[in-house]
């Protein structure tokens, strides 16, 4: 169930530029990459774990060990099937700024511009790259970036939750007890998403959303 705030112009417009952006046809010159983070919790068993045997299934205490936790930064290009996660140890503008930068100078270095898709976090924003590389490099990474908001409580126009919902599906429902363990099991994860060139396919439109939460347009 959508929690819909009141339809003001900000929402409206952020939404109708993303349900436009998404419509477009695929250019790899000009990915569309939708951005988020998941917390997640390190729990460790505190008694063995007994393996299956003849006739026994596998058995795990009902007891666990919290080992703190981990952000997982997820950025997934719906329709080139192309996702990257990355494991940190806290959620920070450095830590962002970085994930930023990494995206640019190794996942798509040649790129026109990228349309980087992100919700309204405070650290989600050019400062946090200035505050991390200095000015004159934040001018350089950002230029190569065409940032689109969603409005306020508007996640579910953001694609990287659907990613994040499948990444925590299949590879987060078991009891990971540290970093290494996340970082095998996220990177095992992408990998095979990426090896199947995994998309997303996002149907409605600028014409449902009108139809949907009754305003009018003009185009």
């Amino acid at each position: 169930m959508w929690c819909i705030p009141a339809l003001t112009e900000e929402y409206i417009e952020r939404m109708e530029d993303l349900l436009d952006l998404y419509q477009q046809p695929y250019d790899p010159c000009e990915p569309v990459v939708c951005f988020d983070e998941k917390t997640t919790q390190l729990l460790a068993d505190t008694r063995p774990v007994q393996p299956a045997a003849p006739g026994t299934l596998r058995k795990r205490d009902y007891e666990y060990r919290r080992n703190g936790t981990r952000n997982i930064f997820v950025a997934v290009e719906p329709k080139g099937g192309k996702r990257r996660t990355a494991v940190t140890a806290r959620r920070t503008k450095q830590d962002f700024a970085y994930a930023v930068r990494q995206l640019i100078v190794n996942q798509y270095p040649h790129a026109r511009t990228i349309h980087l898709v992100m919700d309204n976090l405070n650290t989600h924003a050019k400062k946090s790259l200035v505050e991390t590389f200095g000015e004159a490099e934040a001018n350089r990474l950002w230029s190569r970036l065409t940032a689109h908001y969603t409005p306020k409580h508007a996640s579910w126009l953001n694609m990287a939750e659907i990613e994040i919902g499948i990444l925590s599906r299949q590879a987060l429902k078991k009891r990971l007890e540290d970093e290494r363990r996340l970082k095998q099991e996220t990177t095992a994860w992408e990998r095979h998403r990426n090896r199947t060139r995994a998309t997303i396919t996002w149907t409605f439109t600028k014409k449902d959303a009108r139809a949907v939460f009754n305003y009018g347009r003009q185009n």
